[in-house]
């Protein structure tokens, strides 16, 4: 089951949150579509996801996660498939409602609070387990997005991942999950109503809020910038393909001390390395920083992992659920386009392009 959720996650994430990364520039030389528009593609998908999120918690807690896993399979491939066909920048704006409530029933938010309801008290080495897989998604699914952008366009591109949803995230979630689940107790449900009227539960949802719009502005951006450095876009999924591997190890680190550390420790520390690797990239430090910046960023990851029984209503009672709040809450702006990135003109794509010894400018 595992396996599956994390095949599906893989997916999932690939042809959504990380999707532009690679398509966002070959989108609009094509259409002629403003960058900034086409990357707001992603904002609006976010808020669509923050709107659904409530009706998707209901749904798992009474019905388990199955169903809800399944639609937002659909979703995906319903919005990649209309985003694919779009003629008009309105059309492809619509289509990202559609991918966000895809978003909202199928990353890892639905998936933690399905374990959450099949494991219970101990889903939570079974949630870590889960993103080991999807900490692999941008490894896989940039390079594989940069081939298919080759041989197909982006529009075909979309239509491949669609078809990857119906004929392979589906069918392993309809095969894997049971269809029912028992319900999270009244008990929970009570400590949860009454953590969200406290302070606490605010200062963590404006948190996670911030570390959340760092990351997504990253995972919009990071191929461009890389790219207006001078690197080939090979190179630069090459490099972002760092962010899988980083992921993956913060994680095995947070499976090996067995939970003996209490999430608010892990968050302080994930903000400081954060802050750390964003401060070597400003600085012009090189590829050692970036690849500093996306360890830092899996360390980002492992907090919302170490919420995630949380979201699912397993640990309640220590830390509760805040990412609905947070998601449907956040400034998800993608900001300027990167080829002006502190005020240049995009570098050439040369092959042999080398990494510039300082930065253009803060990021």
């Amino acid at each position: 089951m595992i396996a599956a959720l994390g095949i599906a996650q893989i997916l999932a994430w690939g042809s959504s949150y990380y999707l532009l990364a690679v398509l966002a520039d070959p989108i609009s030389r094509d259409t002629g579509w403003r960058y900034a528009w086409v990357v707001g593609g992603v904002s609006l998908g976010l808020l669509a996801a923050g709107l659904v999120s409530v009706h998707v918690g209901r749904r798992i807690g009474a019905r388990g996660g199955r169903g809800v896993l399944g639609m937002g399979a659909v979703l995906l491939a319903a919005g990649l498939t209309a985003m694919a066909a779009a003629p008009t920048l309105p059309f492809y704006l619509a289509a990202w409602l559609l991918i966000g409530a895809g978003m909202g029933a199928g990353l890892y938010d639905a998936a933690f609070a399905t374990l959450g309801g099949l494991y219970g008290t101990s889903a939570r080495r079974a949630i870590t387990t889960l993103t080991l897989w999807g900490g692999f998604a941008s490894t896989i699914c940039w390079p594989l997005s940069a081939w298919l952008l080759e041989v197909v366009g982006w529009r075909g591109t979309c239509l491949a991942y669609a078809g990857l949803h119906l004929g392979v995230t589906l069918p392993l979630i309809l095969l894997a999950l049971p269809k029912h689940v028992r319900a999270e107790t009244p008990e929970v449900t009570a400590s949860a109503a009454i953590a969200v009227r406290g302070a606490v539960f605010w200062l963590l949802a404006a948190i996670l809020t911030t570390g959340a719009t760092i990351a997504a502005i990253w995972s919009v951006h990071l191929i461009t910038l890389l790219e207006a450095r001078g690197l080939s876009l090979a190179a630069a999924v090459g490099l972002g393909a760092l962010v899988g591997p980083a992921q993956v190890g913060a994680r095995v680190i947070e499976m090996a001390a067995g939970g003996r550390h209490h999430p608010i420790w892990t968050l302080g520390a994930a903000a400081a390395l954060i802050a750390a690797g964003l401060t070597l990239l400003w600085s012009g430090a090189g590829l050692v920083a970036g690849g500093a910046d996306r360890r830092w960023r899996g360390q980002r990851h492992l907090v919302d992992r170490t919420r995630g029984p949380a979201a699912g209503a397993v640990r309640a009672r220590r830390l509760p659920g805040a990412d609905g709040p947070a998601r449907s809450a956040e400034p998800r702006g993608p900001g300027r386009r990167a080829d002006t990135w502190g005020g240049g003109p995009r570098a050439p794509r040369g092959r042999g392009a080398a990494w510039p010894a300082r930065g253009p400018g803060p990021a």
